[in-house]
């Protein structure tokens, strides 16, 4: 009687066990992990990985949350458009906020007020744009108009698609008007400047290979964070040259409010981008040499990110909005340019 007890016994208590153990694989996701996808622009790859593995630290010491963070890095305006299409970004991360801009105005991905969410416009880092030469400068650049010369052949990503390239283009047209030059002189100059483009990539790390690992071009215009990598990967083959005026490239960030809504990541989303303005996600920007918004950290690093004269959008161009209908929409500045024959071969 008792062993007969015992094949009834065991079979229920089996399932028991059984049907716990497949009740917590179901409920487990619920509150185990949280992926978030970082949508970015091309040259961040190396800056948010050491910021992700941060970040997951800091959530878990704080939440005991186990966050991942997955990346995805182009030039800026394909990944925007990207993430129009469908791409699930829990946070997009860019370096202009006409990228961000164009989520709200196209997708309904994001308010129109995104900007307004964050300090400093939403811009947790800044970065300038500069022109890198090959070693001993053999073309004698100092300056934009020395890009425009005869025989300067220069390497600036695609400005519809990549924000590195139209940095690039407003720093050479607004040098121009800083110094008291007219919009005309100022279109002769970028026209010239890209008639000695040979090749236009869609993004800031695709420019990079182009100079650096093919050897074409006589100068690199790219953002200062991108040097310091491209120096110490290639044994200091290259020098920096700081223009006399450049642009202030201001690098906003925002959580995709449909997605992380539909998703229900919105809580770790905000605080991903939060932490950015944390003493130790500053202190991460300046190892990956963006200037940071901590007057402190900025101050003390004044020999890394070198004074220079800068201007903004808003203050040449009346803002981002405006400088991209005239100049890079289709049919705008840029692309009357290209069309000219004297540019783009």
């Amino acid at each position: 009687m008792h062993f007969s007890s015992k094949p009834r016994f065991l079979p229920r208590f089996v399932r028991c066990l059984a049907a716990m153990a497949a009740a917590a694989s179901v409920a487990a996701p619920a509150w185990a992990d949280t992926t978030l996808l970082n949508v970015s622009y091309d040259v961040t790859r190396e800056f948010y990985k050491d910021y992700n593995a941060a970040f997951t630290r800091y959530w878990k010491q704080t939440t005991g949350e186990t966050v991942t963070v997955s990346q995805s890095h182009g030039g800026s305006s394909k990944q925007a458009r990207s993430v129009i299409e469908g791409l699930p970004a829990d946070v997009i991360t860019m370096n202009q906020a006409n990228d961000i801009d164009v989520l709200a105005q196209q997708g309904g991905l994001v308010p129109a007020d995104w900007s307004k969410r964050l300090p400093n416009g939403s811009a947790p880092t800044t970065s300038v744009t500069v022109i890198l030469v090959r070693k001993g400068n053999p073309k004698g650049i100092k300056d934009w108009s020395d890009l425009a010369r005869p025989g300067v052949s220069v390497v600036i990503p695609n400005p519809k698609t990549s924000g590195n390239g139209r940095y690039s283009y407003l720093a050479a047209w607004g040098s121009v008007i800083k110094s008291g030059g007219t919009t005309k002189q100022a279109r002769e100059l970028v026209q010239k400047i890209f008639a000695n483009v040979p090749v236009f990539d869609g993004g800031g790390r695709a420019a990079t290979t182009t100079f650096a690992q093919r050897n074409i071009g006589d100068a690199l215009a790219t953002f200062e964070s991108e040097v310091p990598l491209i120096q110490s990967e290639f044994s200091g083959d290259f020098q920096v040259v700081y223009p006399k005026t450049t642009i202030l490239a201001e690098n906003p960030v925002s959580v995709v409010d449909k997605n992380v809504d539909k998703k229900g990541s919105r809580k770790q989303a905000e605080a991903y981008l939060k932490y950015l303005w944390s003493d130790e996600g500053q202190a991460i920007a300046v190892k990956h040499h963006l200037r940071p918004r901590s007057e402190k950290l900025l101050a003390q690093n004044k020999a890394t990110f070198i004074s220079v004269p800068t201007f903004t959008v808003d203050e040449v161009f009346g803002g981002w909005k405006k400088a991209q209908a005239e100049h890079f929409n289709d049919g705008g500045i840029y692309d009357q340019i290209l069309a000219s024959g004297r540019a783009g071969k």
